[in-house]
């Protein structure tokens, strides 16, 4: 069993008179130290698996194992405290904030686990380096660009060393070039802190910095394609731009 796995997940969503399947039968899994991006057209489910995979919400019918743990067999309290402890998220938005400093925002989810401060202050430092921000640490999001509030956001994601890393748009919200320092940053955290990414993005070449990317469509999974990991982003990226033509997404 991988470090996250699904099993026939599905997702049904009502909408007035009609139910809408979002998710069908999915069966997915990703192994420690593994970078994936999950591709596809709008509405093809791919934010649906990854609220289900990060126990944002509740599948309809089928399981998710985290370190061998099923979610649905959690009380709340145990998938909050799993969800804080083991699953770092980030979104297209940057959710700082505005009246906290960098390294306050970052090191907000060890507050609200009623942990000091003190106690982290190398992982901390640990992540203003790897986010290339240590000389901003005292900044407000206002003082930061977006790109920059972005990396807080990631180290934030990171500060408790969570068994996996979810990334829903990361670059969503960002100009391509800064977008691509993001990925970047994902890339270098997964191979300096064998820290386990999951990516959703309808960019190519976002996707292009993963070792594995899974297109979905119309709530299955359709096509996978795994790359070596010496394999040249703008390679992956040719690759990955004639699938999604042969999938005609």
């Amino acid at each position: 069993m991988g470090l996250l796995e699904a099993k026939k997940l599905s997702k049904n969503y009502s909408l007035g008179e009609h139910d809408v399947l979002a998710l069908n039968a999915v069966d997915f899994s990703v192994k420690e130290g593994e970078f994936v991006s999950i591709m596809g057209p709008s509405g093809s489910g791919k934010s649906t698996l990854m609220h289900l995979l990060g126990g944002l919400d509740n599948p309809s019918s089928g399981e998710v194992y985290l370190s061998d743990k099923a979610l649905s067999k959690l009380s709340q309290k145990e998938l909050t405290l799993t969800r804080r402890h083991n699953v770092g998220f980030v979104f297209q938005f940057f959710n700082l904030i505005p009246t906290l400093s960098a390294e306050e925002n970052i090191m907000l989810p060890i507050i609200i686990d009623g942990k000091k401060p003190k106690g982290y202050e190398n992982r901390l430092n640990q992540l203003l380096e790897l986010i290339g921000l240590s000389d901003r640490r005292d900044h407000r999001p206002d003082q930061l660009s977006g790109g920059e509030q972005q990396r807080v956001a990631v180290a934030r994601a990171l500060v408790t060393n969570p068994a996996i890393l979810l990334a829903d748009e990361p670059t969503g919200n960002l100009d391509s070039k800064t977008g691509q320092e993001i990925m970047r940053l994902l890339r270098k955290s997964c191979n300096e802190l064998n820290q386990t990414v999951i990516v959703v993005s309808h960019d190519p070449r976002a996707a292009a910095y993963a070792n594995r990317v899974v297109f979905l469509r119309d709530g299955s999974i359709v096509k996978e394609m795994s790359f070596p990991k010496k394999k040249k982003i703008e390679e992956k990226l040719d690759l990955i731009l004639e699938q999604l033509r042969v999938l005609e997404f």
